[in-house]
């Protein structure tokens, strides 16, 4: 010690919650307001820790359910930036910044006495006026980098500012892969420039599960495209197969196949306009407008091509025993004597007429465009001819305790549900569920597992339709 009085100051915590879309990543901010420090400006869900004996993550766990209420588990927060802070009164203060990508509930307005606003941003569209220190956290975080030192000079506003970026970066020692290993293999990215030219850049947007390989591009000359690898030979020829029959007569409501290569499982297809539903935030007139506008699409999907007749493609309930024996771990007690007798009766069930479906129609592959206030689906690789219920079933989670969404729906989709195509949905729901938490379980996917047992306990709290 120099006999100086020991330095001391606060600790931080900040929430970089974020959600992968087809248009890049996105982070959830929040506008500070009221009779507080930087009121005004975007920052991200943050805080201080309660007391010397919380640690930070139990502070990013409270904080986030405190401001956001959203559900954290410690499991899920991974450390992503450090920054050494100083404020231009002088104060300093260090920031621990984590990322988080799985969570329960919606984001929402907790605390409106402090903020007046919260949502949705691209990570490379961030808005202004933002907190300089919450600006530097996100851009050391954007640069892959995993500290730095943010210090203010007198005089400098709160608010970033790209002539007074204060922020220096500390480098830190690499064990990762090399930026290159974004982009796909060689043999995909010459098979994509084939089809639509030299390609300036390439950002990997897939999502955050096994399997997925999806990249958005940018040519040279202009124009943004989509390349996906799939995970499978069956899935590519699906997804194929339905941008060559069905999708094109959906219109300006999805991609277009611009080139396919059965041999690399690869395809490019065009950009639609839009931001992904998933995750997202609406007002609840918006929200039924935009679940109006799903049915909809939902009915134009499978009215593309007449119905044909019944067969097995039209009760698919035969293979629950197989995805039950791998969920049976994970089942609570009483579950599965649930799931056996209901999918024992549903097998059961008189057969309903096929149509072309989407098969995974759910939030995420659905992008809302507000300024034009269009709907357009993507990711066709589960579709084939079934049931039409079958593409309400991921929906059904939307809805849930939203009669007034569901209700939306059926209003856009132009009918109600018949009461034994309700049925065919609860049973259907019921077996999408157990897969989802045999899944989930085997593929170490906490996202899929909690949806399976989020949606297994509203049906078994429910009666049969």
């Amino acid at each position: 010690m120099s006999g100086q009085q020991r330095h001391r100051e606060p600790v931080d915590v900040h929430l970089i919650l974020r959600r992968d879309t087809r248009e890049g990543p996105q982070v959830l901010l929040s506008r500070r307001a009221g009779d507080v420090y930087a009121s005004g400006l975007w920052h991200l869900v943050s805080g201080h820790l309660d007391g010397p004996g919380e640690d930070v993550v139990t502070a990013l766990v409270r904080e986030a359910r405190e401001e956001a209420g959203v559900l954290i588990d410690r499991a899920d927060a991974r450390f992503a930036v450090l920054v050494h802070h100083r404020g231009p009164g002088g104060r300093s203060r260090t920031g621990v910044f984590f990322e988080v990508r799985t969570w329960r509930g919606t984001p929402s307005i907790q605390e409106p006495d402090l903020c007046d606003a919260m949502g949705w941003f691209p990570l490379d569209a961030l808005p202004e006026p933002m907190v300089a220190y919450c600006r530097a956290g996100l851009d050391t975080y954007l640069a892959g980098q995993m500290m730095a030192v943010h210090f203010q000079e007198p005089g400098d506003a709160v608010a970033y500012e790209p002539a007074l970026d204060r922020r220096r970066p500390v480098e830190a020692v690499r064990t990762g892969p090399p930026v290159d290993a974004v982009r796909p293999e060689a043999e995909v990215r010459s098979f994509a420039e084939q089809a639509v030219g030299r390609i300036e850049s390439w950002t990997d947007t897939s999502w955050a599960r096994e399997g997925s390989r999806v990249w958005r591009v940018r040519g040279a000359g202009g124009g943004t495209w989509f390349v996906k690898v799939h995970h499978s030979g069956r899935f590519h020829h699906r997804e194929v197969d339905a941008y060559r029959t069905w999708v094109p007569r959906l219109g300006a409501a999805a991609p277009r196949l611009v080139a396919a290569d059965p041999a690399l499982r690869a395809i490019v297809v065009t950009a639609v306009p839009g931001r992904s539903l998933h995750g997202a935030v609406h007002p609840p007139a918006e929200q039924q407008r935009v679940f109006r506008a799903i049915g909809r699409l939902a009915a134009s999907i499978h009215h593309v091509g007449a119905p044909s007749g019944s067969g097995p493609a039209g009760n698919p309930l035969g293979k629950w025993q197989r995805h039950l024996q791998g969920a049976r771990p994970h089942l609570a007690v009483g579950d599965e004597d649930f799931i056996r007798a209901t999918l024992d009766r549903a097998a059961g069930l008189p057969s309903l007429p096929t149509v072309p479906t989407h098969g995974d129609f759910q939030l995420r592959n659905l992008l809302w465009d507000a300024s034009s206030s269009c709907l357009s689906v993507i990711d066709f690789d589960r579709s084939e001819d079934g049931p039409a219920v079958r593409d309400f079933v991921r929906l059904a989670d939307a809805w849930a305790c939203r009669p007034d969404l569901h209700a939306a729906v059926m209003d856009g989709y132009g009918r109600a549900l018949t009461p034994l195509e309700e049925q065919h949905v609860y049973a259907l729901s019921l077996l999408d569920a157990v897969s989802g938490i045999q899944y989930g379980a085997l593929h170490a996917d906490p996202e899929l597992l909690e949806r399976g047992r989020r949606t297994l306990a509203r049906l078994s709290a429910t009666h049969h339709p």
